[in-house]
């Protein structure tokens, strides 16, 4: 395993704000030779299993495995495509239906790179991260989110 560790975490607890997207977003205005951002919004979806709709999803991650892992799929991500900035966000805790829980935001000089790069990391992230999601129902009843 590498030594590398990342410098900040990308959880967060609960829901993913409007805000916190936007400031981020406007963060990187002073970075002038970055002419294209692109980003994915994960958002709870109200799905109904087995005649139960889903109100909520609870995320847990084992946090040290998962940041490990979000930093090496970082790192495929820089080698494999021209990239300014990369940011990887994901909630822990409880998210409720049509909230944000997975924010991912690359930046890149020029703008078809940010498509191709932010399909590869969603993906990576989808495929590889120890984070686990407890869909709850109306009836406080759960199942175990599998990732599709």
């Amino acid at each position: 395993m590498s030594t590398d560790k990342p410098k900040k975490s990308s959880f967060i607890q609960g829901q993913i704000t409007s805000e916190f997207i936007g400031n981020s977003i406007a963060k990187h205005q002073s970075k002038t030779t970055i002419g294209a951002h692109n980003i994915f919004l994960g958002q709870v979806r109200a799905d109904v299993i087995e005649g139960k709709t889903v109100t909520a999803i609870e995320y847990t991650a084992y946090e040290e495995m998962a940041e490990q892992t979000f930093y090496e799929i970082r790192e495929a991500a820089f080698s494999k495509y021209e990239l300014s900035c990369l940011h990887i966000y994901h909630s822990l805790g409880t998210v409720k239906t049509g909230e944000i829980c997975l924010f991912v935001f690359v930046s890149a000089p020029r703008r078809k790179v940010v498509y191709e790069a932010l399909e590869f990391l969603v993906e990576e992230i989808k495929e590889k991260t120890a984070i686990f999601g407890k869909e709850i129902f109306e009836d406080e009843s759960y199942t175990w989110k599998k990732n599709t």
